[in-house]
């Protein structure tokens, strides 16, 4: 069996180059423990480097910043089948304000959107903590303000399922499965730019159940398959401040800990079989770039 594991920022990227190859190296060894031969583009063309690969591997997963992901998800998902989530959903994720308004109207909280004052700005379409400051300045063009949050930092990394229907793949409606609940590390400058700097996992928290609840419930209302992050900032309510529709950081330190293969894992949600639960042992500090020392 062959899977594509198509990284978009080792070869496009430099910025976020030692990220992305730290969470690919970790899918990749998972891949190749569970008995796959795993595909990586070349340096060319990314779109056409998947449209060239995919063709011939069992599976696929693209791993690409936010704004990128959908185009060449959609790509993927025309050639082999795909284990992330599905292009449509990724597109919505990636629009934070669209994002915003869709779980708004559900229920789940989210700070609210300002446009004067000390706030958090952020790209409409951003990834990560890139573009993301504090600031009382005017927003450019592409931007959004939303009210600060001084909060607990946290993540919240699922597993949604689908079901094979006689056209498509599509949702399947059962709770997702919840790897873990993470600290995440952000730093503010004297700038006022935000930097993720890594996190912290398996996570204790005393507000656990309502965090985990508030997760499920996000992905549910998004319809995200596949890995995905929910970021979540706890003050007196539990806020969602972005939500990830891909592989995340996180995977790193999570996959240190548990014992089941992560590869695994996604290929049977792929197929709407998800294990109860995950079987987690000790606990890591892991930082942006790859490294991981146990607490």
């Amino acid at each position: 069996m062959k899977a594509l594991l198509a990284e978009y920022t080792i070869s496009h990227d430099p910025a976020l180059a030692a990220e992305g190859a730290a969470m690919a190296d970790v899918l990749s060894k998972s891949f190749l423990r569970s008995g796959y031969e795993v595909i990586t583009p070349e340096n060319r063309n990314f779109g056409d480097e998947i449209a060239r690969l995919a063709p011939s591997c069992d599976v696929g997963l693209v791993i690409a910043p936010d704004p990128l992901l959908a185009r060449y998800t959609m790509i993927l998902e025309q050639h082999t089948h795909n284990l992330g989530c599905g292009s449509m959903t990724a597109a919505v994720c990636t629009n934070k304000v669209h994002t915003a308004k869709i779980l708004r109207s559900h229920g789940i909280f989210v700070p609210d959107e300002v446009s004067t004052g000390v706030r958090v700005i952020k790209p409409v379409n951003g990834c990560g903590a890139r573009g993301v400051r504090l600031s009382d300045a005017p927003q450019n063009t592409g931007e959004f303000g939303q009210q600060f949050i001084d909060g607990e930092h946290l993540s919240v990394s699922l597993v949604g399922s689908r079901v094979v229907g006689d056209a498509c793949l599509y949702f399947s409606g059962a709770p997702p499965l919840v790897l873990a609940l993470n600290r995440q590390s952000i730093e503010v400058g004297d700038d006022g730019a935000f930097h993720y700097l890594g996190g912290e996992t398996p996570l204790d928290h005393p507000r656990r159940a309502e965090i985990i609840d508030t997760a499920k419930k996000t992905v549910g209302v998004l319809g995200c398959q596949g890995y995905c992050g929910v970021d979540i900032v706890v003050d007196d309510r539990v806020y969602v401040v972005d939500v990830n529709a891909r592989i995340t950081t996180s995977i790193i330190g999570i996959a240190a800990c548990m014992q089941e293969e992560i590869a695994e894992i996604l290929v049977s949600a792929s197929k709407g079989v998800l294990p109860a639960q995950v079987n987690l042992s000790g606990r890591v500090r892991f930082d942006k770039d790859g490294k991981v020392w146990q607490v």
